[in-house]
């Protein structure tokens, strides 16, 4: 039986969940953006909000994972960000869009601005213009509580492939920027990751935030078999299983996993919003068989 075990320290919060592991579709992370101002229902943004993210699902015409859309005027414009896992197929981006509008504006019913990441996409909106931006906060980690046995040669193997990674995923264009990769370590296994931007950012700036993204590994998972971080502009993920799919021809490696995360993982969120939020908050949720 699963059971909800919910501690508070001292600032930053921390709360610690342990619930069974799951094949099915799974909210990873929310974020309700308080600080940055409430609307009421039936209101001129909430009318806003709702049009905006109806749209996205209706956008049949993007094939690309990649949706940055704004809707009203003054002060009640709405921006919004729909971002899908690289090799998400076109139904299965928009369908994970769409639970996430639908998941996110219950969470957060009265919040302007709010942030949600599932396995296969991450949906942001706000009252504020976030295009183009590099934004490198709130970021999360997700990270397996198995351990690996050649710490040295593992994190050596990982680092190398993510800097690989980082310069490929950069270079794509306006509508993907996003790079898998595999090595083998020094003891046999081997590490298979992805990285990813919203493709609005530069080139530049794509390298910059998957690098400041790839430093927080020490503090995420060093020792750890898989991991990610997740900032609103970018993404890494690495795991000793293959967990994305690779275009025909391109690669001859087993499919994908069908299990969204290894049998023991964490999530962390951390939130340090510099000026838009004056706060620092930390969110520890452990999942366990």
């Amino acid at each position: 039986m699963a059971f909800l075990q919910m501690l508070f320290l001292l600032c930053p919060i921390f709360m610690h969940f342990i619930v069974p592991n799951t094949a099915q579709l799974e909210i990873n992370f929310q974020l309700c953006v308080v600080e940055n101002g409430n609307y009421t229902a039936n209101s001129t943004y909430q009318a806003n909000l709702n049009y905006l993210l109806n749209s996205v699902y209706r956008k049949t015409e993007i094939d690309y994972g990649f949706y940055n859309f704004s809707y009203g005027e003054s002060p009640d414009k709405v921006y919004a960000i729909g971002l899908c896992r690289g090799d998400v197929k076109p139904a299965a981006c928009r369908d994970c869009l769409n639970y996430s509008s639908r998941a996110l504006t219950s969470r957060c019913p009265s919040q302007k601005e709010a942030i949600i990441g599932l396995d296969n996409c991450i949906l942001r909106y706000a009252n504020r213009y976030i295009f183009g931006l590099n934004e490198v906060a709130p970021y999360f980690f997700v990270y397996s509580l198995t351990n690996v046995s050649d710490e040295k040669g593992f994190n050596s193997s990982l680092n190398s492939l993510l800097d690989s990674l980082q310069d490929k995923a950069a270079a794509g264009d306006s509508r993907r920027k996003y790079a898998t990769g595999k090595v083998s370590t020094p003891n046999y296994q081997t590490i298979y990751a992805l990285s990813q931007c919203t493709p609005d950012l530069s080139q530049t700036e794509c390298s910059y935030c998957l690098r400041n993204a790839s430093a927080r590994v020490g503090q995420c998972c060093q020792e750890r078999q898989g991991g990610r971080v997740i900032y609103p502009s970018c993404n890494f993920r690495y795991e000793t299983k293959q967990f994305y799919e690779i275009p025909i021809g391109e690669d001859l490696s087993p499919p994908p996993s069908k299990g969204i995360y290894p049998e023991n993982f964490n999530i962390v969120v951390c939130l340090n919003f510099l000026n838009a939020v004056k706060m620092s908050s930390l969110y520890s949720f452990q999942f366990s068989d």
